[in-house]
């Protein structure tokens, strides 16, 4: 890791939170109305009774997608405070969430006994935000026990396997009238990309520039999709939309 990078964790309690929404567009409910689409595309439906889990939460898009789907409750994971507030505030009727401030590496066996969960998401990227490639086998294996048969579980991710160079590593994020969010990729090796976080908000016609620095894994398609199998996780969908992020559907069976 390079002398100034913190974790994800870090980078987001010191960035990213505050800014969290805006950057997804500015309306939590026009997102989750998006991924609530995508998750009944993919066969996703729930009653009262199922069990879900949202694993790296942010602020809740994905969380109010799968109650819009039926699902209840929904257990809503995330290292960051504020977006797990920000969510609640989101959310009619508390009892159809619990919010779970943890570490998704570890959550799972605390939050649910084995084959109560319907489905399980991990979504927006989150997956990448793993300190280690040896912890993805051992979240899904988690996955894995959690699930009832026939539970889903799907992954939103960037495969960040394919290296840019020169100027192509500067990557535009989000503008508007008062911010702008820009991101440096600096490839350190064949596992791990140091995302360099460039914001500048504007207060009373003053710019201010905040920067971060974390590391994310480089997941390769295929590598993800064999171990997923090798959990014991069949899979059902694997494609690319056309931001570059997968989307990956797998079933238990």
């Amino acid at each position: 890791m390079t002398p100034d990078a913190s974790t994800s964790a870090e980078h987001y309690d010191r960035l990213l939170a505050e800014h969290y929404t805006w950057m997804l567009g500015g309306d939590v409910h026009e997102v989750a109305d998006r991924q609530a689409a995508l998750l009944a595309e993919l066969g996703l439906a729930g009653t009262e009774s199922d069990t879900a889990i949202d694993l790296g939460c942010g602020s809740g898009a994905q969380t109010l997608a799968l109650i819009r789907l039926g699902f209840a409750p929904v257990i809503a994971v995330d290292t960051s405070r504020r977006l797990l507030d920000e969510l609640i505030s989101y959310v009619r009727g508390a009892e159809a969430v619990r919010a779970v401030h943890g570490d998704i590496r570890t959550v799972l066996p605390e939050v649910a006994e084995p084959g109560t969960v319907a489905a399980v998401v991990c979504m927006g990227d989150t997956l990448p935000h793993l300190p280690s490639k040896a912890d993805v086998p051992v979240l899904l294996g988690h996955i894995n026990r959690a699930l009832v048969p026939g539970g889903h579980l799907v992954l939103t991710y960037r495969d960040l396997t394919a290296e840019l160079r020169g100027t192509d590593r500067f990557i535009p994020v989000r503008s508007s009238d008062d911010r702008l969010l820009t991101c440096f990729l600096e490839y350190r090796d064949e596992d791990t990309v140091i995302v360099h976080d460039l914001l500048h908000t504007r207060t009373n016609g003053t710019w201010q520039q905040h920067t971060s620095s974390y590391p994310k894994l480089r997941l390769g398609s295929s590598w993800l999709v064999e171990q997923c199998r090798a959990a014991g996780l069949d899979v059902h969908h694997d494609v690319a939309d056309s931001r570059g992020m997968r989307t990956l559907h797998t079933v238990k069976p």
